[in-house]
């Protein structure tokens, strides 16, 4: 509550008797420079309004005022070309410890192969990484935390020696040390490591969650290759179909359009056979 309280004190505001609905608006309107996503200066809406509920259930208050209600913007498809991903990976180099190189490397590797959700890829366990002897490959086998929603996801080889390889301290996790909360860590290592380093490769992310770009890249990769949006839901974790056709629906145009070019191609084979039918 520190900037509320900054922000008073710079209307002459020292006490909270003082705090009007006014003040609060004007205040909130300075939070789109503070905040540039919608979903944090929601989060930050929350944590104000529980500040004011604590000042009148002790009486401070006469009542809570009326916060300005957020709107919160979806966050765009932003799946990364190939260049861009290559990028990615080569600015890690310049921009990560020698000591967090490889951890950092595997993290982007695992969530741009499996679709993963950050939260969900640093805290996955080693027992999370299934042997598909039959196949002879790996899958990501968990749940996400989001939702609760199960996750299989077939992982390419050289990925999953790569996440077996990693080590961290910990027996348990690939990534995590198992100390600290969950959501510390996901929001140290996106300040710490995802943020320096898409900057370093300039990927722009307006504002969104960076590290949902190669969630997306995941996503959008598959439904261009003809991967059914069922599919891909389903590997995505989302609990209904609407969730994924919401964020994703703008892409299955190119997946059609793939699909065209292939029945199309089909014509040309039909055709060609029965030329050769003709002439026997």
């Amino acid at each position: 509550m520190a900037r509320l309280r900054e922000y008073c004190e710079s209307y002459g505001v020292y006490a909270v008797r003082g705090i009007t609905r006014e003040l609060l608006t004007a205040y909130c309107a300075t939070w789109p420079d503070l905040y540039p996503s919608s979903y944090t200066r929601a989060k930050v809406r929350e944590r104000v309004r529980s500040f004011l509920r604590y000042c009148y259930e002790v009486q401070w208050l006469a009542r809570i005022p009326i916060l300005p209600k957020i709107k919160i913007e979806e966050p765009p498809t932003l799946p990364l070309s190939a260049d861009e991903y290559t990028r990615l990976l080569n600015a890690i180099p310049s921009t990560v410890t020698k000591d967090r190189q490889a951890q950092v490397h595997a993290l982007i590797q695992l969530m741009r192969w499996s679709g993963l959700a950050i939260r969900d890829a640093l805290t996955l366990k080693r027992t999370e990484i299934i042997e598909d002897k039959s196949r002879g490959i790996h899958r990501i086998v968990t749940a996400r935390q989001k939702t609760g929603t199960h996750v299989s996801v077939p992982i390419p080889p050289d990925v999953a020696q790569e996440l077996l390889a990693v080590l961290n301290g910990n027996p348990e996790y690939v990534f995590w040390s198992g100390e600290g909360e969950e959501e510390s860590i996901t929001k140290s290592w996106a300040k710490l490591y995802l943020a320096p380093l898409f900057k370093a490769a300039k990927l722009s992310s307006n504002g969104h969650m960076k590290s949902h770009r190669l969630r997306d890249t995941f996503a959008v990769d598959l439904l261009e290759k003809g991967v059914p949006l069922e599919e891909v839901s389903k590997l995505l974790g989302h609990e209904s179909i609407k969730t994924t056709e919401k964020h994703y629906s703008k892409w299955m145009k190119g997946r059609q359009d793939r699909l065209d070019v292939l029945v199309m191609e089909s014509w040309k084979t039909a055709k060609g056979n029965a030329k050769k039918r003709g002439t026997n």
